[in-house]
């Protein structure tokens, strides 16, 4: 499928998948907290995904508004 999109319809995407991204990045940390010590396995893997979450954000928002993040890794 190849469906071409003019540039406000790929700017609707991306602000939809950044909503998502943010939506799931809150979702772990929260399962993250909840987990604690109780299932350190589980807690560390809820970390990674947040952590997956939060840089794809970084990106998305580096596509939105360049430089907002100055460049920090």
């Amino acid at each position: 499928m190849t469906d071409v999109v003019d540039s406000d319809e790929l700017l609707r995407r991306i602000q939809r998948a950044r909503s998502c991204a943010v939506e799931e990045e809150r979702k772990w940390r929260g399962r993250r907290e909840a987990l604690g010590p109780d299932d350190p396995d589980g807690s560390r893997e809820a970390a990674v995904r947040a952590l997956a979450y939060e840089t794809v954000l970084r990106v998305l928002d580096e596509i939105l508004t360049p430089g907002k993040h100055g460049g920090q890794g």
